[in-house]
């Protein structure tokens, strides 16, 4: 059989794809190729389940466009499917009169991003929204929210099966070749012949494009562990929803925050370090290979070399509870480190460029014989539909 699409990567990205692409031809015969033995295993399940408001995009790039129409999107999806999600909103705090400047032009860019009702609030007013939380100055957004994104994404995937796509669970992509102008992807259990690939392997995207392509792909995908902690139970009465600093812009990460979870507790973090492997969510999990093409990455080597200040902070942060303490303590002065119970992990594949860019919007690069989603971090699962449409819209345009 000749698929007409073959997506691979089973993650709230792919899947949300696929279920585009269906509704808008819904002859087209889909197949999604995961190799885990379930959907969502990576990015998507271990996301902290905001649902991001677009608030931090530069106006006019992908992130913004996306972030906010897969926001609406996203909202009608879950209504409809009956899946819980709460609008909660979030204060972000400057905790220092230095970030004022910068917490300012969070305001001006949430302005240009169409968001509605964003306001400065006193300290007084953040007290109201946040009552231990502390600082010299607070935005209020209201669009921000909550939900799980596992159960969206399985939800997406019982969509995609109900309308005749099919999903293959332990298939690993090994070799993509291309002969008269079909793909033969073969995976650890078979080979399948598509049409055009779709490439949405998250933490690996970089190493499924580069096998379908001759020329080298100048992006490498680094992955970097964020690390949660999570508040006790008798103590989750210090966060009512969500509290963020200010984000430091040169830095495509946004601090240590708390959040309100869907699935219940409060999560504090994450930390942002280099992780061993791409799928190491433990300090203990090293694959040598992985991690010294990461090393030997020429924009990786200009990354550490521009940042190893700010680097070497979250590493003794990920070795140093006292240290996260005290960095979760510039938002909320009463947390100690007798609060904190460790959290889980997730780990972001962040795409870095032979420069040194860490690229900053989603990436999403055409060839001949495939569609590579080459940078979808934060906030892909928030903008997982619209960012869906994009490529499907890329894609529709090969069978019209």
């Amino acid at each position: 059989m000749i698929y007409d699409i073959a997506i691979i990567g089973g993650g709230i990205v792919g899947l949300a794809t696929a279920l585009k692409i269906q509704k808008a031809r819904p002859d087209l015969k889909i197949a999604i190729l995961e190799k885990e033995d379930q959907l969502a295993k990576h990015q998507t399940g271990n996301n902290s389940g905001v649902i991001h408001s677009g608030l931090y995009y530069k106006p006019g790039s992908l992130k913004a466009t996306n972030c906010i129409g897969g926001y609406h999107e996203l909202i009608q999806f879950c209504e409809e499917e009956k899946i819980p999600f709460e609008i909660t909103g979030k204060v972000v705090v400057a905790t220092r009169e230095e970030q004022k400047p910068l917490l300012n032009n969070l305001y001006e860019r949430g302005l240009q991003n169409g968001l509605e009702g964003t306001k400065y609030i006193t300290l007084e007013e953040l007290k109201e929204f946040e009552p231990h939380c502390a600082g010299v100055a607070a935005l209020h957004v209201p669009q921000t929210g909550i939900v799980d994104y596992f159960k969206v994404a399985l939800a997406y995937g019982r969509k995609i099966i109900q309308h005749g796509g099919e999903i293959f669970l332990n298939h690993k992509v090994v070799k993509i070749k291309q002969q008269e102008g079909i793909n033969y992807i073969e995976t650890s259990k078979k080979t399948f012949q598509s049409k055009l690939v779709i490439n949405c392997a998250g933490l690996y995207s970089d190493k499924v494009a580069q096998m379908s392509e001759k020329d080298p792909i100048d992006v490498k995908i680094i992955p970097f562990r964020g690390e949660y902690f999570k508040l006790k139970k008798d103590r989750e009465f210090l966060v009512k929803n969500l509290i963020y600093p200010v984000p430091d812009p040169n830095f495509p990460f946004l601090g240590v925050h708390f959040t309100r979870m869907m699935k219940g507790g409060v999560e504090a973090g994450p930390n942002a370090v280099l992780a061993f492997r791409r799928e190491g969510y433990k300090k203990s999990q090293i694959n040598l290979k992985e991690l010294a093409e990461s090393l030997a990455w020429p924009g990786f080597q200009k990354v550490a070399a521009k940042y190893w200040q700010t680097g070497f902070g979250e590493m003794y942060r990920s070795f140093s509870k006292a240290a996260f303490t005290k960095a979760l303590q510039e938002l909320i002065p009463e947390i100690q480190e007798s609060d904190l119970t460790e959290g889980g992990a997730g780990v972001r594949a962040q795409a870095c460029d032979r420069t040194g860019g860490l690229l900053d919007d989603f990436s999403i690069r055409e060839s001949a014989h495939a569609i590579n989603v080459l940078n979808a971090p934060s906030p892909a699962a928030t903008s997982s539909l619209a960012i869906g449409g994009t490529v499907a819209e890329l894609a529709l345009k090969r069978f019209a």
